[in-house]
């Protein structure tokens, strides 16, 4: 006997009403042998490190009945080590990935009746998480060479009198650096807490500083990092922040209890005992980046300056043409911000390779 079931769709649950219409955040997951769409660092634990980690599992793994180190005490100070800048324990705090540390930051200091600001094009998931908090999203404009206008900044936060600003560097999806004096003039300015969200920091071109050392003199400025990028491993969701020791105070009145797991804690640790190693790549990735830049740009494409391990290039009268013809040559970029523009993560020589043989096939330069 066959039960027809229901009809029973997304509209008849009681969803909030600034949910309905919105689309989740997602980058096509579509298995080629060319990966190039989600900013993955494409080199893998070597097998020593991979090793280290399964006995490290395999150690955590005896006391997996009892709870987690609710405040993660060691990764914190692990995490303060590799810092620096006079970090300690207290000023950092680690979660699942940077887009939970960007949740908590909303959930204590966003909110009903408060907004968020961020300058767009840049990180889709700022403002998805942002209303996903009930907090209202002020969107500003960049330049057309996907810089902020400090003017124009300082003129919407008197307008908006935002309770969160975010500021990327490097910027995703165009792979723009903020000077540090911009960062301090809106952090100036700021009535709340101002994020700079540095996911791709260690790509970072020689000489570019991290907004960290500004902490000692902006209590209410965060930074936000992760070890999905430059540290390879975008599978084990490990993010962190570093603030003044008050923000992270505040963070643990809305982190839920023992959120980060026993075996998350491990590998983030092992990891940093083999940063090193980790890091080791990342030479390497810069140049293909600033190579690929250079081979764009005599090709006759337009490209975004990229401080991060992907690059924004175009400009095409139909991306998504260019898009599904690369998709068909077996090479996966990410049709992401805005109009015209295509995103393409810096991969090993050989994807690199495919991409710039596919790319002038599809658009017969």
């Amino acid at each position: 006997m066959s039960v027809t079931p229901v009809s029973f769709t997304l509209n008849d649950l009681p969803l909030r009403d600034d949910l309905r219409g919105r689309s989740p955040y997602g980058a096509p997951q579509i298995d080629v042998p060319v990966v190039l769409n989600t900013n993955e660092n494409p080199h893998p634990p070597s097998e020593r490190l991979a090793r280290a980690l399964a006995d490290a599992v395999a150690e955590t793994a005896v006391g997996l009945n009892r709870y987690p180190d609710r405040d993660a005490v060691r990764l914190r100070q692990g995490l303060a080590e590799y810092l620096g800048h006079g970090l300690t324990t207290a000023g950092v705090w680690a979660a699942n990935g940077s887009n939970e540390i960007l949740q908590q930051i909303l959930q204590a200091f966003g909110g009903p009746g408060r907004t968020a600001m961020g300058f767009e094009p840049s990180y889709s998931m700022h403002p998805i998480i942002s209303r996903g908090t009930g907090t209202a999203w002020a969107p500003v404009p960049r330049t057309a060479d996907f810089r902020i206008d400090v003017d124009a900044a300082l003129a919407a936060i008197a307008e908006h009198a935002p309770s969160v600003i975010f500021l990327t560097s490097p910027n995703n999806p165009t792979g723009t650096a903020l000077p540090i004096a911009d960062i301090e003039r809106i952090a100036a300015a700021a009535p709340g807490v101002v994020v700079v969200d540095e996911a791709y920091a260690e790509f970072r071109r020689e000489g570019t500083p991290s907004a960290l050392g500004l902490l000692a003199d902006h209590p209410r400025l965060i930074v936000s990092r992760t070890m999905s990028k430059a540290f390879a491993l975008a599978g084990a969701r490990l993010g962190y922040l570093a603030a003044h020791p008050a923000v992270v105070d505040a963070l643990q009145l809305v982190r839920l209890p023992y959120h980060l797991s026993a075996v998350t804690q491990t590998v983030a640790l092992v990891a940093l005992d083999h940063a090193d190693e980790l890091l080791g790549t990342v030479a390497d990735l810069r140049a293909e980046r600033d190579s690929l830049v250079e081979w764009l740009r005599a090709h006759g494409f337009a490209v975004a300056d990229s401080d991060a391990n992907f690059v924004l290039f175009g400009e095409f009268e139909d991306r998504t043409k260019v898009w599904e013809a690369l998709l068909d040559h077996q090479v996966l970029v990410r049709e992401v911000g805005p109009p015209g523009w295509l995103r393409v993560t810096v991969g090993t020589p050989q994807e690199m390779a495919a991409f710039r043989d596919s790319l002038l096939r599809v658009t017969g330069r």
